[in-house]
């Protein structure tokens, strides 16, 4: 696999449109080098070889679980982690459509084995209760977007191993996808080891049966507005050594120099000015 040169400003361009007019989401071939191919991969295998965690909407395929490997917290297992989390056309792209203090949802692994069952269609976190209209604002709508997802595929993507399959247009729907319907709409996405995904979480998508003989792996990210509460933990969960290294587009991320939820009244001075007046 040979690393292509792109120029990222001129993807930029044309992914924010894909992502907010067009088919909602926009694949780039070959953006990681077979060497961070290679490094990823054998460190997600090392965390997931005896780990059994299903993937979210695994659809009932409770007898398959253990075939759906997540590895979490990846931001501190490996510095090509760290590299692939603020890729440029990410930060270009994601910083347009979400705003740009934007910050990262969740980080992790998806590692499918032979045999995996695929997810059931889905919208993404903090849309993926949309099913149940009285979790959401009344009038919620595709007119800002709330959630970006990156995927950087690890393996050769196939219709035989279980490329992600999204349906067209569909984030301009503001509905959960029904079966029916994503059954007879969605494509796939075949790609080369090494090609980074994006689109919005309002997109129906999903994975789909690894019926080859190889695993597929793959790493998503999420990616939310300043003022949606991320999925995971990070401030919690982040290394010192990987904060204090942190370049200024990952401090971003991790929200660490955000204003907001911060303490607005000394309760004591309060108190006390209470009292005098």
């Amino acid at each position: 696999m040979t690393q292509i040169t792109h120029n990222w400003d001129q993807h930029a361009e044309a992914a924010i449109e894909a992502l907010l007019t067009g088919p909602g989401y926009y694949l780039v071939e070959s953006v990681f080098s077979e060497a961070q191919v290679a490094d990823a991969n054998r460190i997600i295998n090392a965390h997931s070889d005896t780990a059994q965690t299903a993937t979210h909407f695994h659809g009932g395929h409770e007898d398959k679980i253990h075939l759906q490997r997540r590895v979490w917290n990846l931001l501190n297992k490996g510095e090509v982690f760290v590299d692939m989390v603020q890729h440029p056309l990410v930060m270009k792209v994601f910083g347009k459509i979400l705003g740009k203090k934007f910050i990262l949802g969740s980080y992790a692994a998806n590692r499918l084995l032979p045999g995996a069952p695929g997810q059931e269609p889905h919208v993404d976190y903090p849309y993926w209760d949309m099913h149940d209209a009285d979790e959401f604002p009344t009038g919620i709508s595709s007119a800002f977007h709330m959630n970006c997802q990156s995927l950087i595929s690890l393996h050769e993507f196939t219709a035989e191993n279980g490329a992600t399959a999204i349906v067209p247009e569909s984030q301009t729907r503001a509905v959960y996808p029904t079966a029916a319907q994503f059954a007879d709409e969605h494509i796939q996405l075949p790609c080369p080891p090494g090609s980074l995904l994006l689109f919005v979480g309002m997109a129906w998508h999903c994975s789909m049966p690894n019926n080859s003989q190889g695993e597929r792996t793959s790493i998503l990210g999420q990616y939310l507005p300043k003022f949606v509460k991320p999925m995971e933990a990070l401030d919690q969960s982040i290394a010192p050594a990987v904060r204090d290294a942190a370049t200024p587009e990952l401090r971003q991320l991790l929200g660490i120099d955000l204003r907001y939820p911060e303490l607005l009244e000394d309760s004591d001075a309060g108190n006390a000015e209470g009292r005098s007046a």
